[in-house]
């Protein structure tokens, strides 16, 4: 067999398994489209306020994002059984483990208040340590305040939302969370018009009047959904039917869940806290990073929505796969979906570092230094897109079959002992600009890329996780 034909063999599907892909990930692509695409108009309308006002923001979005983060990763283990129960058929066990979301998430959340409350603006001026100006930094740590003291509302309906939206995905139903997410980004839009501005009659509050906006969109969002899954959803859910009947769950399945889901969690914890980490140590080249690095992220996140859409692509596909003991399936089709998601990107990548020194000019009022450097950040992260789809692949592929440790150790581990030692050397010990210094600092990420390869490539992610007789890890022939 010829290389050409076993790379076609390996990486490439047919007609059937590319509409089954993309009947999954186009809904997902859509919401995450609307949304990151209304957060940018958002950025964009709080940047208009000026550098402190989307500097505060940014740094109390280093906050949230942990607790956004910690959610993902504490109802990503019981994601992975309730895509398995669903493949198997098994109803009840689907609802015991969104019942697992909840009591997880409630954990959270409390932690979250407490931390906040007790210690935020502590955690704030961390980010407030580089050169500028004194008085800009107060500024910068008052918006923040104002602004994440409010956000922190919306964290409830959130979490219900996360944990609906999570269970129904898992059994492939992804036109409900998309719907209900399009609209609450539009109403977050418009809300953000009258509030931050002070449009149609109401007060104008700037940063406050972003984050109320915000939380109302959470819980326009929740209410949506609320009302499709148990109001008209008739036998069409039938997996959440009374699932609020009990809050218990079986023991041996909680213990199980814990086992498997601990890992996520504390991984999704170190890595959301070492991004922020990241952005602070960068920041001490100059409190411009931040305002920057906020523009960056956020026209980044517009465009990375592929390769995350493809990710959950794979862990319901798989995740189905490996639930129903379709192993010799699950070890073909996660080839190809890597393949598919590195593809797009690739040509994804290519449009972004196109139109890198765009997207800044878009914040009038924001100063020409912070523009020409989000430019920068912006083609850094076009450059290395591909890169960053192959890794998200293989760490959503370890976890669909319950690799959470590996996943941790792929993730999070890296993050500390490769990315932010590397960053505070560079930062401490060399006078490289941040230009150089932020693309030398990703670039480490090709050890992420071919340790994740490599494990993907071991086949210990191909086993039941949900079946009595769970499976052995079977060895995955290299493609």
């Amino acid at each position: 067999m010829s290389l050409s034909q076993r790379f076609k063999r390996a990486f490439i599907g047919d007609r059937a398994f590319y509409a089954m892909v993309v009947r999954l990930v186009i809904p997902i692509i859509i919401q995450l489209f609307v949304t990151n695409f209304v957060n940018m108009l958002d950025n964009i309308m709080v940047g208009q306020l000026g550098t402190d006002e989307i500097s505060g923001v940014a740094i109390a979005n280093q906050l949230v994002m942990v607790f956004n983060l910690c959610i993902f990763g504490g109802v990503s283990g019981p994601g992975i059984f309730g895509a398995q129960f669903f493949g198997s058929g098994d109803m009840e066990g689907v609802r015991n483990t969104f019942r697992i979301k909840l009591w997880i998430s409630f954990s959270i959340v409390i932690s979250a208040f407490v931390a906040i409350l007790g210690f935020g603006p502590s955690l704030i001026s961390q980010f407030l340590q580089g050169d500028g100006d004194p008085a800009s930094a107060q500024r910068m740590l008052g918006f923040a305040i104002d602004y994440i003291h409010i956000i922190m509302i919306g964290f409830i309906p959130f979490i219900f939302t996360i944990a609906y939206s999570g269970t129904l995905r898992e059994s492939g139903e992804t036109v409900l969370p998309m719907k209900a997410g399009i609209t609450a980004v539009l109403v977050n839009l418009v809300g953000n018009y009258v509030l931050i501005y002070g449009h149609l009659g109401f007060p104008r509050m700037g940063v406050q009047g972003a984050a109320i906006a915000t939380v109302a969109s959470r819980f326009v969002e929740l209410a949506i959904i609320l009302y499709a899954v148990h109001v008209r959803g008739g036998g069409r859910f039938e997996f959440l039917r009374g699932v609020y009947r009990t809050l218990k769950v079986p023991f041996r399945l909680l213990k199980s869940v814990l086992r498997k889901g601990a890992p996520l969690l504390v991984n999704e914890f170190l890595w959301s806290v070492g991004m922020a980490t990241l952005v602070q140590t960068y920041s001490l080249r100059g409190l411009n990073v931040l305002g920057a690095m906020n523009i960056a992220t956020t026209v980044n996140n517009l465009f990375n929505m592929f390769f995350l859409a493809m990710g959950n692509a794979i862990a319901i596909v798989i995740g189905q796969h490996l639930g129903a003991n379709r192993m010799t399936e699950a070890k073909r089709d996660v080839w190809r979906l890597i393949g598919f998601s590195v593809a797009i990107c690739a040509v994804v990548g290519s449009l972004m570092a196109a139109f890198s020194s765009l997207f800044p000019m878009l914040y009038t009022n924001v100063g020409q230094d912070v523009r020409d450097l989000a430019s920068k950040f912006i083609l850094t992260m076009a450059v290395f897109m591909p890169m960053y789809a192959t890794s998200h692949a293989c760490y959503f592929t370890l976890r669909s079959g319950g690799s959470t440790l590996m996943t941790f150790i792929f993730d999070a581990a890296y993050v500390w002992v490769i990315n932010i030692p590397l960053a505070r050397v560079l930062i401490h010990y060399t006078a490289l600009p941040i230009e150089l210094l932020y693309p030398l600092c990703e670039l480490a990420g090709i050890i992420k890329l071919v340790l994740g390869i490599s494990i993907v490539k071991s086949g210990i992610w191909v086993k039941n996780i949900v079946d009595k007789q769970h499976q052995s890890p079977v060895a995955v022939p290299e493609p």
